[in-house]
């Protein structure tokens, strides 16, 4: 017998009962909004940032971007992944038609290895921080920052060389 709307409203009604999820939930809805001012005050100007989306407790983000990604109609998207619970970069495009260009032209790169399908959102998703450790956030935000910096320019220089 499959499960009701009410089995699952039930499920939720414990889970916040125990106050593991709200504490959790509340912790990481105030995290993103660290990170993204941490993230701006590194990247040195170099980017444009956007509000941080809470999502519907798949994915919390932020989008980032400068003039030249802009003129492609695309951007960073800087995301939590709650269901696997970790830090990812996504590169957007403005549109569904932007974003099947870019990924013909990005597929066969090392940021799409091992896909055989584009992502359902994003034209390439790269994992920033697998497993991360929010006990030390000092460190967690660091490597992000680090990740995140580090792989936009990669993605960035591989732009140019695109038809």
């Amino acid at each position: 017998m499959n499960p009701s709307i009410n089995d699952y409203i039930n499920t939720y009604q414990q889970q916040l009962a125990q106050g593991d999820v709200p504490i959790a939930y509340t912790y990481l809805r105030k995290y993103l909004p660290l990170l993204k001012t941490s993230l701006a005050k590194n990247a040195g100007g170099q980017y444009t940032f956007g509000n941080v989306y809470p999502g519907f407790m798949d994915y919390t983000y932020f989008y980032f971007y400068n003039p030249a990604l802009q003129r492609r109609k695309l951007r960073f998207g800087l995301v939590l992944n709650h269901r696997e619970m970790r830090f990812e970069l996504w590169l957007l495009g403005q549109n569904a038609a932007v974003q099947a260009k870019y990924w013909q032209a990005l597929k066969d790169t090392i940021w799409n290895k091992d896909q055989t399908a584009m992502p359902q959102y994003a034209i390439l998703e790269v994992v920033l921080v697998d497993q991360p450790d929010f006990n030390d956030q000092t460190a967690l935000t660091a490597a992000i920052i680090t990740r995140a910096l580090k792989v936009a320019q990669d993605i960035q220089d591989q732009l140019p060389t695109l038809a």
